[in-house]
């Protein structure tokens, strides 16, 4: 006999739980609160809330986004990379990951439906786990036509889809964009920037992504990494200059007497420019 229930429960979720290895569930507080035994959360109300919570949801979302990451073939661990990367998202499809691992090796609801009262579920084998979603997310990307997404994105990384911390996926990253490929970029915008009077340099006007992406993720690093070095004042002038404040707004913001003081910061931060370049 079938248990039914409504399509959009978490409880849909429940068998993801007993797929996480015991070393990697208790980073998630609601998923290792959970009893492995389904008579027992059944018959707890607060278990029950638990289960039909946000916080459970989103629990069990990162935990198994984390198991399915790996399989597509980037570098690093899922934490290594932001929202906005597209791989990051997709490991994110958990409604798919439940089915696929259901139809896969017949591991669902209804089976842990049928296990007998007081059973208690053992945690499954670590490496048996990862050639479960390897399998299966190789078939997700096959099935769903994912291939040509995971292709662009490889080929074409952005900034935004790295944490900022040093991490050997970010490394590589910038290795790809920057260290081999930066010169060429460097002394063209810098030497353009110098030999004119105005503020037209890539601390100031970074190139729009949508048009050049090498080009934006270069400028965006070099730049980061420049103002680094500025004091806070230099480095204010620059952000503002950056959203499109005139001299005079700046001066006001920043508590210049007048336009002419901010001037006089941009000229400096112009020199420190050419000598940091020098310096790289």
């Amino acid at each position: 006999m079938q248990v039914t229930f409504p399509f959009d429960s978490n409880i849909r979720y429940l068998p993801l739980v007993y797929l996480i290895p015991a070393d990697q569930i208790v980073r998630y507080p609601t998923l290792n609160a959970l009893p492995r035994c389904l008579s027992e959360i059944a018959a707890s109300e607060p278990m029950m809330d638990l289960l039909d919570s946000d916080a459970f949801l989103k629990d069990i979302m990162d935990a198994i986004a984390a198991l399915a990451f790996p399989h597509f073939g980037f570098g690093g661990w899922k934490e290594h990379y932001t929202g906005y990367c597209p791989v990051w998202r997709l490991s994110y499809a958990l409604p798919l990951w439940a089915s696929l691992i259901d139809q896969e090796c017949g591991w669902g609801l209804q089976l842990l439906f049928r296990m007998k009262p007081g059973t208690q579920i053992p945690f499954p084998d670590a490496d048996q786990v990862r050639e479960l979603f390897a399998h299966v997310v190789k078939r997700a990307i096959t099935e769903q036509g994912w291939q040509p997404i995971l292709d662009i994105v490889r080929e074409i990384p952005c900034d935004e889809d790295f944490e900022k911390w040093d991490t050997n996926a970010r490394k590589d990253f910038l290795r790809r964009w920057y260290h081999t490929r930066s010169k060429k970029v460097q002394t063209v915008s810098l030497e353009g920037m110098l030999e004119n009077s105005d503020d037209d340099s890539p601390i100031f006007h970074i190139p729009d992504p949508s048009q050049n992406v090498e080009e934006y993720v270069i400028a965006k690093d070099f730049v980061e990494r420049f103002l680094k070095t500025l004091p806070l004042k230099d480095r204010q002038i620059v952000e503002l200059r950056q959203d499109g404040f005139t001299y005079e707004e700046i001066a006001d913001k920043l508590g210049y007497k007048n336009h002419s003081g901010v001037i006089k910061r941009v000229e400096a931060v112009k020199k420190k420019l050419q000598k940091y370049r020098c310096s790289v």
